[in-house]
């Protein structure tokens, strides 16, 4: 009886009783391995097509803030939107960050030394070659990237960047450039500024809570040119992606209001 069964389905796969031959073809199911590497690699390839996407979007920039046409009206009116509009914001947060550091820096100082005499300079070496830049420029991306991303969401949505395509402009030389080269100026004197006001604060809040004399907190000693250094190009890298990270959020933007939200939203998480 087996060896009758397997000559009938023998003739059923040799071509169901018509001679043509059919391949049987073996379907194997993906395995754990094989979903756990697909589950790795997908936001992988995606997260590298976004890093070549702004790559791009970052050389073709700066390439026409080099050779292209520079509209100058509206670089100031995008440095003013950028730099006037945020020093206030700024202000007030780096101040509040200022004295709560300096205030629990001291805390915990004393607990293990009762001098604070290089509570200020080790602040100020702190401020210098990190925070004033890095929470400063959390602070701007989420006022100048929303508000970029936003406004060229809006754009795209309203099919106002089809109709500069179909006028011959460039919508990067027209939208991106003027926010680039205004955001890289601001930026960095913000960023200046907003460290200064930070260090100010923190100074009045030590020489308040813990008594430190003024001309002592201000110790620059532990500040070198290394630490300047870096600060000032971490100014300026912020400055550059913030609004090429917004640009590539809103240019991306689909789907109406709700594209516009996610736009918005993306731009401030990828900033």
């Amino acid at each position: 009886g087996h060896a009758r069964f397997l000559r009938e389905r023998g003739r059923e796969l040799s071509g169901f009783g018509t001679g043509e031959a059919v391949r049987a073809e073996l379907v194997v199911p993906p395995g754990r391995g094989t979903r756990a590497l697909a589950a790795l690699g997908t936001p992988l390839v995606a997260l590298g097509r976004e890093i070549q996407t702004l790559l791009s979007l970052l050389v073709r920039t700066v390439w026409l803030s080099v050779r292209g046409k520079r509209d100058r009206k509206e670089i100031f009116n995008q440095a003013y939107q950028i730099g006037n509009r945020s020093v206030g914001f700024l202000s007030v947060t780096m101040g509040f960050i200022g004295m709560i550091l300096v205030f629990q820096a001291g805390i915990q100082a004393l607990r293990i030394v009762p001098d604070l005499t290089l509570l200020g300079a080790t602040f100020l070496e702190l401020l210098v070659r990190d925070l004033a830049a890095s929470i400063g420029a959390m602070m701007l991306a989420t006022r100048v990237g929303a508000g970029i991303a936003a406004e060229i969401g809006s754009m795209v949505v309203t099919e106002q960047v089809d109709a500069l395509r179909m006028c011959a402009a460039d919508p990067i030389e027209y939208l991106v450039v003027p926010r680039f080269i205004a955001s890289i100026v601001m930026t960095f004197c913000l960023l200046l500024f907003g460290g200064t006001v930070a260090f100010l604060a923190g100074m009045v809040t030590a020489n308040v809570v813990f008594e430190v004399n003024y001309a002592t907190f201000a110790n620059f000693q532990l500040v070198d040119i290394g630490d300047v250094s870096v600060g000032l190009a971490k100014c300026l890298a912020y400055g550059a992606a913030i609004p090429i990270v917004s640009a590539r959020a809103g240019l991306a933007t689909f789907g109406g209001s709700e594209g516009v939200g996610w736009a918005t939203t993306s731009a401030v998480v990828n900033s």
